[in-house]
């Protein structure tokens, strides 16, 4: 196993500090780099791990604290492993700093995370993957639009709301995309009812995105998460395999 280090971060922003996570290959470099969207429980243990599995692969990740604005992670009182009977009155604390972040704020923020990746000496000068989960796989695919030159393979896994009928839906940027894309959707996914499923996948083919989307039989909605009761071991390691796939020929 290559041997990974890992540190906090800030981030220079337009509108403050992000704090965030930096995991690459230990005493080798530069590497390709990766930013890692977090979900909506934020930036905790379970991530960095996650980080830290990528980096282990060759590449140097950045894993922001989107909710900066609110705060340094942590920002929720999470307990170690997150049941179904939790969920509700976390959700509570969390949804009304999700909905702050809006497309707008986000893309700014997302401006500032690529500039520091490509400034930073752990980095080479090729071009940016990105992977994203939950409320991350939008961030995912937004950043891939609104950088399209920056961006050369977007992944997201068990993302919700990614073509929705609203106007700002993500599924409508489709066609300012160059990178490659991979999503990897949960088929017992109330944030993606099979009908968005359908959409999202249309506006990719209609728009010459090169794409692979899969719908992951048996999977919940954030699966790739272990520190939650929807994680599910096969599915998580098949978007390991897929994500390092797709990084591996475009990165």
């Amino acid at each position: 196993m290559t041997a990974v280090r890992g540190t906090s971060v800030d981030v220079p922003t337009p509108d403050g500090t992000a704090d965030a996570y930096l995991a690459h290959p230990d005493g080798t470099g530069p590497h390709p780099a990766v930013l890692l969207y977090m979900d909506a429980f934020g930036l905790r243990p379970n991530l960095k791990q996650m980080a830290d599995r990528l980096a282990a692969a060759g590449y140097t990740v950045l894993v922001p604290n989107v909710f900066y604005r609110h705060g340094r992670a942590p920002l929720f009182d999470l307990p170690d492993f997150i049941d179904v009977t939790q969920r509700p009155e976390i959700f509570q604390q969390i949804m009304p700093v999700v909905q702050s972040l809006t497309p707008e704020l986000a893309m700014r923020d997302a401006q500032a995370y690529l500039r520091w990746l490509a400034d930073s000496p752990t980095t080479t000068s090729g071009p940016v993957g990105i992977t994203g989960y939950c409320m991350g796989a939008a961030l995912a695919l937004r950043t891939a639009a609104s950088y399209p030159d920056q961006v050369a393979a977007a992944a997201g896994f068990h993302g919700g709301n990614l073509a929705t009928t609203g106007p700002d839906s993500p599924h409508l940027l489709a066609d300012r995309v160059k990178a490659e894309l991979y999503f990897g959707h949960a088929d017992q996914d109330h944030a993606l009812p099979p009908e968005q499923i359908d959409r999202f996948e249309k506006a990719l083919t209609e728009a010459g995105v090169r794409h692979v989307c899969e719908v992951y039989t048996g999977a919940q909605h954030g699966f790739t998460q272990a520190d939650t009761a929807a994680y599910n071991p096969d599915a998580a390691e098949r978007h390991w395999t897929a994500l390092l796939d797709l990084f591996g020929r475009r990165l």
